[in-house]
């Protein structure tokens, strides 16, 4: 009988009770050897260190799914001096009287705790402890749901098939162990655990000032980042695992779903009925009954006769098509199914310990897997993609991918089940599902984004997943799984959204108006005006569940509903902007509102329900929508608009940081704000971004300090912009007690040529105008509108109130 190994150490760091001696392998890293253990801190960036724990003489392989090898090769310059290893933002500091590792900002304020409390390890099992702080909130994990703040809850990371998931479950479909810590002595701070087995955090629920975060095996290899403030650790960490790409314009547009569109036309007379009701759409999505007996990479020619004909056609009203494909492969030996044939040949899928390949019931009946852990494998998969790029599909959707497995207790893949790892900087070995579960969803998007890659390599590759881990913002955007069409859900899709975006998802979605269920129609409107203002609004319900079209409680809530689509294109060019930003950054489009306002930090600013867009416009959602009494809305400190009318809100008195707006609800009315200081980008309404706007780009400006805005524009599908065929315009304005003086646009950068030939300026506010452009006045005929011809050399244009 052997006895499970335990040692002790201070968090995060080396072993307690002995000498430390430091023996860098490197002239730049802090190393601690002790009682058989090595610690190893190293600098990656300014903002980043690694920390890495093996046994002496035996160190873990440094490879990682999350992080890039040459991201976690990187260095930055480091003084270290004794048992203090310092960048320009963040310092490791061990001090051997207490044996304790904990890190410092600069300044020298405490970023991650004390390390007072142990590591403990059982076996392949680990727990690290460190102290939290009573003033510290966590915000992070990804999809998990209940609070924003995850202080006081803990959890679990198992990527699980969730359908009817509550506010309560935990686990959910992805995998994320990252997490973002505020209110701390040091400001903001992250931790991203490098660990794809099942894993656990601890916020302070079993011990009220404890941080507790493990795993079931595997190597201990975690990255601390330093803030100061927010923003800083996401775009720390999106910078440590990778960005998301900017996605084709379209994906931002109105998409409307079900599983299923049952036959081609019936998808033709929605597509029809999309356009008759003039409600603005850009894709249409196929569940797996457009599939040959629910087999992937297949279709059923007897309800979809011409699918390439279909998908051309639609093309041609100016909607795209998402198709599904789960990464499953129907288990058909002598049946002329290629994919399980071609994959068979190869040695494509996942083996049984005893050598045989995993067969397991899903959709199509058998399914065998691919092992998706091979680059090989991967490259096999892309290229099953060429039918339906060929038949123009442009999107993938990946779903199933946790893996979901029927008729099993655990509804995945035995934890047996044998991967061989062939990939990247990995020493080729093999590993079991219990190390892989986490990443193999990721995984799968992975081939599917390269595949679509590689087979068209000048255009933007969109993937849909369902299941994934850190770093999947690489390859694939998100949604929240299969919900449920009640006020909660609502809730949850707002909380998830943000909690999503702060984990490195900045594209996600919820399925509008619940999965499962039948929403009322005042829900259904509801969900229709938040999710106008959401990274992605994709309407989509289960089969057998009430249908959910725009249009199915009757023309007042279609009217409604329809105003909010066409407000989101209307904000088509800001959005665009945002997502051009976001790629660059790491910043999340949809955004809690402490993540721009710190200081805002009352518990009415905490409520799921209000977060702002790219922090310029702030939604303040009812934090009980499915009632209808008055509430207040939380409002940071400054100048407000109202963005339906244009008029300036009455400033409530700050609370320190924020003040509170009382509203009156109206089922008609999504309350929502505009920065002072903000100018919008906006176009002329179109029914599909493929359609060119008629009429002047439009830049509306809400007076107040540090006003200003951008514009950003490129073709909307290729990867071009890549190359600089795209184009730039800064603007800048100035502002006198609230009232508009001046408005600069920069010179254009960039050689892409935009749709508008005029650029319309609208001045938000009381009053009206006089405005000057190179000495010539400007006609206004509603008092506060002005049209200039577009100005790509740049110019000033000067505005007298009158």
């Amino acid at each position: 009988m052997t006895l499970p190994q335990k040692w002790y150490a201070g968090v995060f760091g080396a072993v307690a009770l002995c000498t430390m001696t430091a023996t860098p392998a490197h002239a730049d890293d802090l190393v601690v050897d002790r009682d058989g253990t090595t610690v190893t801190v190293h600098a990656i960036a300014p903002g980043v260190m690694r920390v890495r724990i093996a046994p002496v003489g035996a160190p873990a392989q440094d490879a990682s799914w999350a992080v890039p090898a040459d991201v976690r090769h990187g260095a930055t310059p480091v003084t270290l001096a004794g048992n203090v290893l310092s960048t320009a933002l963040l310092r490791a500091v061990y001090d051997p009287a207490t044996a304790r590792l904990h890190f410092e900002d600069a300044a020298g304020h405490t970023v991650l705790g004390e390390a007072a409390h142990p590591i403990e390890r059982d076996g392949a099992r680990f727990t690290l402890r460190a102290d939290l702080p009573l003033g510290e909130h966590i915000l992070g994990l990804g999809d998990k749901t209940g609070p924003l703040d995850r202080r006081g809850q803990s959890y679990a990371l198992w990527n699980s098939d969730s359908f009817g998931f509550g506010s309560g479950t935990d686990p959910l479909y992805k995998s994320i162990p990252f997490f973002i810590s505020t209110g701390g002595r040091g400001g903001a701070y992250g931790v991203l655990l490098d660990s794809t087995w099942r894993t656990w955090f601890d916020f302070g629920h079993r011990a009220q000032t404890t941080l507790e975060m493990g795993a079931e095996a595997g190597p201990i290899d975690y990255y601390v980042i330093a803030g100061p403030t927010l923003p800083d650790v996401v775009h720390r960490y999106t910078a440590l695992t990778g960005r998301a790409p900017l996605p084709p314009r379209w994906a931002l547009g109105y998409q409307q779903s079900r599983w299923s569109y049952m036959s081609e036309a019936e998808v033709r007379a929605l597509a029809t009925r999309l356009r008759a009701e003039h409600v603005p759409t850009d894709v249409i999505w196929l569940d797996i009954d457009y599939q040959d007996r629910n087999r992937p990479f297949t279709v059923d020619h007897q309800t979809f006769p011409d699918f390439a004909g279909m998908v051309h056609d639609l093309d041609g009203l100016g909607i795209k098509t998402v198709a599904i494909t789960d990464l499953h492969v129907a288990s058909a030996p002598g049946q002329g199914y290629g994919p399980y044939d071609s994959g068979m040949a190869g040695d494509q899928f996942v083996h049984r310990a005893d050598g045989s390949v995993y067969v397991g019931t899903v959709w199509p009946g058998p399914a065998v897997f691919p092992e998706f852990t091979r680059a090989s494998t991967r490259a096999w998969w892309g290229s099953l993609f060429a039918p339906l790029v060929k038949d123009g599909v442009a999107g993938i959707w990946n779903d199933m991918n946790e893996p979901a497995i029927f008729d099993t207790p655990t509804k995945t893949m035995p934890e047996d089940v044998v991967h061989r790892i062939a990939s990247d900087d990995f020493a080729p070995r093999t590993a079991t599902h219990a190390e892989i579960h986490n990443v193999f969803g990721m995984l799968n998007t992975r081939a599917t984004y390269d595949g679509l890659r590689a087979l068209a390599p000048d255009e933007r590759a969109f993937v849909m997943t369902r299941a994934s881990y850190a770093g999947g913002q690489r390859y694939a955007a998100t949604w929240t799984g299969d919900n449920s069409a009640t006020w909660d859900h609502l809730k949850l899709a707002i909380s998830q959204t943000l909690s999503l975006g702060l984990s490195g998802f900045a594209w996600v979605g919820t399925d509008v108006g619940g999965f499962t269920g039948g929403p009322t129609p005042e829900l259904m409107t509801r969900w229709f005006e938040y999710s106008a203002f959401l990274p992605i609004m994709r309407d989509h319900s289960q089969k057998g569940a009430p249908r959910a079209e725009p249009w199915v409680d009757g023309p007042e809530q279609l009217a409604i509903r329809r105003r909010y689509v066409e407000e989101r294109y209307r904000l088509m060019p800001t959005l665009y902007a945002l997502a051009e930003t976001s790629a660059r950054t790491g910043d999340p489009i949809a955004r809690p509102v402490i993540y721009d306002w710190p200081a805002a930090v009352g518990e009415d600013c905490r409520t799921e329900m209000s977060f702002t867009l790219g922090g310029r416009l702030l939604v303040a959602g009812a934090p009980r929508p499915e009632q209808h009494n008055a509430w207040q809305a939380c409002l940071p400190t400054g100048q407000w608009y109202d963005y339906w009318t244009g008029t300036t809100v009455k400033t409530p008195a700050s609370l320190g940081g924020y003040g509170l707006l009382t509203i009156t609800p109206d089922p008609a009315v999504l309350p929502v704000f505009v920065r002072a200081g903000t100018v919008l980008v906006r176009q002329p309404l179109v029914q599909s971004t493929a359609q060119r706007p008629d009429g002047p780009l439009e830049l509306d400006v809400y007076p107040g300090p540090d006003c200003g805005g951008a514009i950003y524009d490129d073709d909307g599908h290729s990867m071009a912009f890549a190359r600089g065929v795209a184009l730039r315009q800064t603007i800048t304005c100035i502002s006198v007690d609230g009232r508009l003086r001046s408005l600069t646009l920069a010179p254009r950068t960039g050689s892409y040529a935009p749709w508008w030939h005029q650029i319309a300026i609208v001045v938000h506010g009381e009053g009206q105008y006089r405005a000057q452009i190179d000495g010539h006045a400007l006609a206004a005929p509603a008092g506060a509108r002005f049209v200039v011809p577009d100005q790509p050399k740049g110019t000033t244009i000067t505005f007298t109130p009158e």
